[in-house]
């Protein structure tokens, strides 16, 4: 029993920390990935121990993911929400434009005429906007968070995700305590993968 609520409490602070590094480290991802990357591998590992079956462990990667996305995004746009300045601009250039790349990095004119300093960044060519679309944006004036299309910040959904991540933990957590807990009580012992 006591090793289910340490896993438990595990998994929260888990997600707890992620969520805090990003606080920290906003503007910047590697770092918080990096750190929830390692703490997800724990509680999957930890999980997989008190189990004392392979295939949970596997299956705890799926709210890992949620977890390690809501605790990531969740900061900056929870940010960018909070004080981000609300702007309609067009896009004037992009850098992927005639190349096979797919990293836009758009060049955009506000309402008033001038171009801005700061540039959006896309990822992937799906969905891409293109030279000469209107688009809302949330800029932060600290210049702490990149600046994103207003209608793909959602901060409620990230915390949604990472709280139902958790849950998730939590009870596969119960569920695999419970089990082991069978499994050694008839001293059955740790089997392999499968």
């Amino acid at each position: 029993m006591r090793r289910t609520a340490a896993l438990v409490v595990f998994a929260w602070a888990a997600a707890a920390a992620t969520t805090w590094v990003a606080y920290l480290a906003v503007g910047s991802e590697a770092v918080p990935i990096a750190v929830g990357l390692v703490l997800c591998l724990v509680f999957i590992v930890l999980l997989s121990l008190l189990h004392r079956a392979f295939w949970l462990a596997v299956l705890a990667a799926a709210p890992g993911l949620f977890v390690l996305v809501g605790a990531v995004q969740y900061a900056p746009e929870a940010a960018l929400e909070r004080r981000g300045v609300r702007e309609s601009v067009v896009i004037v250039a992009d850098s992927a434009a005639g190349t096979s790349g797919d990293n836009h990095r758009f060049t955009l004119r506000g309402t008033d005429g001038k171009e801005l300093k700061e540039k959006l960044e896309y990822g992937g060519d799906t969905w891409a906007p293109k030279v000469g679309e209107r688009l809302d944006v949330l800029r932060d004036p600290e210049g702490e968070v990149p600046m994103e299309q207003a209608d793909e910040v959602d901060a409620a959904g990230r915390l949604g995700g990472l709280i139902g991540g958790t849950v998730t933990w939590t009870l596969m957590a119960v569920l695999a305590g419970r089990r082991g807990h069978v499994r050694r009580g008839r001293g059955i012992g740790m089997p392999g993968p499968g």
